[in-house]
């Protein structure tokens, strides 16, 4: 059984419909600074694990950096939990509105192929495992921690807590599946 901690990356310098992957802005890095003992905290004590993975995207990788840096740990990127991609065929300035649109359903009304990175994501997360049996602490998104966070109670909606940047969502993997242990704090989102 592995403990994993996913955080939500800091917050971004540019917003989901105006850059792809932007870095992280001076909030943001300071978040990511601040989430470091947080992390280690939540660890209890013991010696603060070294597995360390991160979405692809920029501001996950910032965010990553700063937990890495403090122990000593490489990030391994982990595709499977990235951001929630768009429709092929939104642009850039339609994004927001069409993910307004899909935060307010569930991951079956977007269809089989959401459903499918939903079910990777949750899959990625559930296997992870920390070599000396500890904990995982995971970089990731708004939408993808929701999406654990709505495996582990059952609930198929795409938003389930409205996640503050750089909260922590605690969930331990067992062998009947996700658990989940906390939640993480919430805070407004723009997106919403």
């Amino acid at each position: 059984m592995t403990i994993i901690h996913l955080v939500r990356h800091g917050r971004a310098a540019a917003g989901w419909d105006t850059d792809p992957d932007p870095d992280l802005d001076e909030v943001g890095r300071n978040q990511a600074a601040g989430a470091v003992e947080a992390l280690i905290a939540r660890q209890g004590g013991s010696e603060p694990t070294r597995t360390v993975v991160s979405s692809p995207l920029l501001r996950c990788r910032s965010t990553a950096s700063y937990y890495a840096t403090r122990v000593g740990a490489d990030v391994r990127i982990e595709p499977r939990v990235a951001e929630i991609p768009s429709p092929e065929g939104v642009v850039m300035g339609e994004r927001v509105g069409w993910l307004r649109g899909a935060m307010a359903g569930t991951w079956a009304d977007l269809g089989a192929r959401y459903v499918d990175f939903r079910d990777q994501l949750v899959a990625a997360v559930a296997t992870m495992d920390d070599p000396d049996g500890r904990h995982v602490v995971v970089m990731s998104h708004f939408i993808a921690i929701n999406a654990v966070i709505g495996a582990c109670v059952g609930d198929d909606s795409l938003v389930i807590r409205s996640l503050d940047n750089c909260s922590i969502t605690t969930v331990e993997s067992t062998p009947a599946g996700l658990v989940l242990l906390d939640a993480g704090h919430e805070a407004d989102t723009l997106i919403r």
